[in-house]
């Protein structure tokens, strides 16, 4: 066959082909960046990084991540396409643009409402109201990719042994960066958790130093992460720095002047930084 006729034959195969292959992509579901090599190393610590890497798709310049605290464990978070996602919305803390997606952990009334505002799109609750299942979720809304890793946690101040799956860490993935909000973890996480976390470029932890869990479990927890941002909530109590000083000359700590951090691949810190916002104090 002369070579022209066997590009326009290659062409033609390509036309016809290519509606069934949209259509396998339309239905493939979303792939974790966080996750890629998680998978098969389940015991590695998953350091994050700064800067372009091989692992995760080139982000271009003002492709930026906002974040808000905005009281207890509700930061709003604010995606370069306009999404508006609340974490741990209890109702009380509200960003100042209606929300399309809230998550919401059901350890106790502060991390969540059962009767949302209605015209939030996108409700996500961190436990299944099926005995015995996980919630699981894997959503994708505008440029935004959310994901959750079910914990257990404590029935009301440790009475009652362990509510299996009854919290959830849910992941952000947004313009490369794979953002973490740890929920009201009761427990020190396993090889299987860290697993399928992967790797956190930034990660919202709670430090009121044990209505959660203590400082020195949350802090092996925190240093296992190796998060390049580190941004402390839930603080009641104990003041941050029993948090902070837990912590050695491996990672920097900063107080904001403001309640709110704009991030992107580019401008995380190359040595991990606990940064305690306005309000946290």
């Amino acid at each position: 066959m002369k070579p022209r006729y066997l590009i326009l034959a290659i062409a033609c195969l390509a036309a016809f082909a290519a509606p069934n292959l949209a259509g396998a992509q339309e239905q493939r579901p979303p792939v974790s960046q966080c996750q890629a090599i998680a998978q098969s190393i389940p015991k590695v610590t998953f350091a994050s990084f700064s800067g372009a890497s091989p692992l995760v798709p080139a982000v271009s310049e003002g492709e930026d991540v906002k974040l808000t605290f905005l009281g207890h464990s509700t930061f709003e978070i604010d995606t370069p396409g306009g999404i508006v996602i609340a974490t741990d919305y209890n109702g009380w803390y509200r960003p100042a643009t209606p929300p399309d997606v809230v998550t919401m952990n059901k350890a106790h009334t502060t991390h969540y409402t059962l009767t949302p505002d209605p015209g939030i799109k996108h409700v996500l609750h961190g436990w299944s109201d099926i005995p015995g299942e996980k919630a699981d979720i894997n959503l994708v809304v505008g440029d935004a990719y959310i994901r959750n890793v079910p914990t257990d946690i404590r029935f009301s101040y440790g009475l009652g042994g362990a509510h299996e799956n009854g919290n959830s860490i849910f992941i952000f993935e947004i313009a490369g960066l794979c953002i973490g909000h740890l929920g009201h973890l009761h427990y020190e996480l396993t090889d299987t958790h860290y697993t399928e976390i992967g790797r956190l470029d930034i990660v919202m932890v709670p430090v009121d130093g044990g209505l959660t869990m203590g400082a020195d479990s949350m802090s092996r927890v925190i240093k296992r992460l190796r998060s390049s941002l580190i941004l402390p909530m839930h603080r009641r109590g104990p003041p941050v720095e029993a948090f902070v000083s837990m912590f050695g000359k491996d990672f920097d700590v900063a107080h904001a002047p403001d309640d709110s951090i704009t991030v992107s691949m580019r401008t995380l810190p190359k040595k991990p930084l606990i940064y305690v916002l306005k309000g946290v104090q």
